[in-house]
């Protein structure tokens, strides 16, 4: 069992509701807080649909795209400064691609800014019910702020589908084409879930692998929400589970057990920061493989590394943050491998006694001063091949074999 923060944690909650009774289905720790990661966009189409019904947009009106929105990490649909995306293809390239630069393109168009247009996403969200979610982006990349729980974005499902019947149907896009490129969309069970007609999935490290689904079969629909999923197709067979148990409890069935492998015990909201992780199994990017690079460290003295929203291609920065169990087991690898150096140090004269540390770097005994670019697998052979050399010239009296060895004292 791993302790580890709530900025690491790929939390398990899950939501399954009948919109038209309000019945619940399923429910797992649904109303505590989650980063929502791209079923953020979920709000920031709303927004849109919203101007598009007040005649403040059009689906043809062009948005000037900023060189800010192109530098947004993947996904991307690969805007240049200076272009201009209709809305529907801005609609169409966050539906299916999830790409990061329009939803910063539609922010800017539509707020200003992308931290105004933040504002109105969060003031949305309140006027819709959604009281525990707090918006920072457009995208759902990574912010420690932008939180949201499943029961909120269970709301903001139900009156995507209510309040805009007209536009609600982009969200079963499967395919869409934009300058000679082809995004299938990353929500997958739409292609094998019958009744399945959107609406959302998202991935960042430090939420796992979620997704908003709606569902309609004989007249009757149900929306399940699942976050914290260790891969995208275990979230997918997880959703498949309790949305056949929720239909199943619409025809007279009494609710199933459902064992959820991946479940993780939650924090409650304002409890403390700390969880134990259950499943150590480590995310499973299906859309591409995350590129690392070392960046700043944050206050809380974690580590960055890179992972995006919904990525097929990673290259930009992203919040992941190393845990205290992993730091300390580096810690120990480093003691132990002083003691060890400071034993062998002993035996041999010839050579200065030296330490190692974890970065395959060595440093000379008492001083405490690195030597920069030694690696640790060299220094520790040269002090055994001294050592060695030492205890030969000192030992043999008779001849010596090839191999240098005595062969006769």
């Amino acid at each position: 069992m791993i302790l580890m923060s709530l900025g690491e944690a790929r939390e398990y909650s899950a939501l399954v509701v009948e919109p038209e009774s309000g019945r619940v289905l399923y429910e797992k720790y649904a109303e505590e807080l989650r980063h929502p990661a791209s079923v953020t966009k979920m709000m920031t189409l709303y927004l849109v649909f919203e101007a598009l019904e007040r005649g403040d947009l059009t689906l043809n009106a062009p948005l000037a795209v900023s060189r800010n929105a192109v530098l947004r990490p993947p996904s991307r649909l690969g805007l240049t400064p200076g272009d201009t995306l209709s809305v529907e293809d801005a609609i169409l390239g966050l539906v299916t691609r999830s790409a990061n630069d329009a939803a910063t393109v539609i922010a800017e168009n539509l707020g200003g800014t992308e931290v105004s247009f933040a504002g109105m996403m969060t003031a949305k969200a309140r006027s819709l019910g959604m009281r525990d979610t707090v918006f920072r982006n457009a995208s759902g990349l990574p912010d420690a702020d932008q939180v949201t729980t499943a029961w909120d974005m269970y709301r903001l499902g139900k009156a995507l589908i209510n309040d805009f019947p007209r536009y609600y149907p982009y969200f079963s896009t499967p395919r869409f084409y934009y300058r000679g490129q082809s995004f299938d969309n990353h929500n997958h069970l739409m292609e094998t879930y019958p009744g399945m007609d959107g609406i959302k999935t998202g991935f960042i490290n430090s939420s796992g692998f979620n997704l908003v689904a709606s569902v309609r079969r004989g007249g009757r629909r149900i929306i399940g929400v699942v976050f914290g999923g260790p891969s995208a197709v275990r979230r997918d067979s997880h959703m498949r589970e309790i949305l056949d148990d929720g239909f199943s409890q619409l025809n007279g069935a009494p609710p199933g057990y459902i064992e959820t492998k991946f479940e993780k015990s939650s924090a409650s909201r304002g409890q403390g920061r700390l969880y134990a992780e259950l499943d150590n199994e480590p995310p499973q990017v299906t859309f591409g493989n995350a590129k690392r690079f070392k960046g700043a460290s944050t206050p809380s003295g974690y580590q960055r590394a890179a992972t995006v929203a919904d990525s097929s291609r990673y290259s930009k920065p992203a919040l992941q943050l190393r845990s205290r169990a992993a730091v300390s087991h580096r810690r120990e690898q480093r003691e132990s491998s002083r003691a060890a150096h400071r034993t062998a140090g002993t035996v041999s004269k010839a050579s200065p006694k030296s330490t190692s540390t974890h970065s395959g770097v060595s440093a000379v005994a008492g001083k405490g001063r690195h030597k920069a670019h030694v690696p640790l697998s060299v220094a520790a052979s040269k002090s055994r091949t001294a050592a060695a050399s030492s205890l030969s010239t000192k030992t043999c009296k008779g001849a010596k074999g090839k191999t240098g060895k005595c062969l006769a004292k």
